[in-house]
């Protein structure tokens, strides 16, 4: 998948979870290590948009997990959703996203949930994610919202 995306053309591909760690650790993962449990599962999906093909702009991993707000099968977890300051705006984080949920859905999952900082919360509304609880803190990182979006019947 890729979309113009001004300063270049930026492709979505599937990546090993040690392709993301540069950005986790940029932006999501300040004084931690970027590693994630569950990151080397086979199951695990990570993404990866490249800007021109060459430098990764934005990461995101998919993977199987119980949504805690809602019961039954086939929930699959977002996490480690990051993308440089630089390409905000410019439809990245869009394109990793919509590029994920088509491959969960092809997985059969038909859910996708997420603990959504605070401050992404307009972003997933905006992509059709809903609220789902009120505020919590995850420490150490602050302030989330559990969201959610239901996949398409295949």
């Amino acid at each position: 998948m890729s979309s113009d995306a001004g300063p270049g053309t930026i492709t979505i591909e599937q990546v090993s979870a040690a392709d993301t760690y540069a950005l986790r650790a940029q932006e999501l993962r300040q004084g931690r290590p970027p590693e994630m449990d569950g990151d080397d599962a086979p199951y695990a999906l990570h993404l990866a948009a490249r800007l021109d093909g060459g430098e990764i702009v934005g990461v995101v991993r998919f993977h199987p997990r119980d949504c805690p707000w809602r019961a039954g099968e086939g929930s699959w977890q977002l996490r480690g959703m990051a993308t440089d300051p630089r390409v905000r705006g410019l439809g990245a984080g869009r394109a990793l996203v919509a590029e994920g949920l088509i491959r969960v859905a092809a997985r059969g999952g038909d859910l996708v949930w997420c603990d959504a900082r605070e401050a992404a919360v307009g972003f997933y509304q905006r992509i059709g994610f809903s609220i789902v609880t009120e505020q919590y803190d995850l420490r150490p990182v602050g302030p989330h919202r559990g969201m959610l979006i239901e996949l398409p019947i295949r």
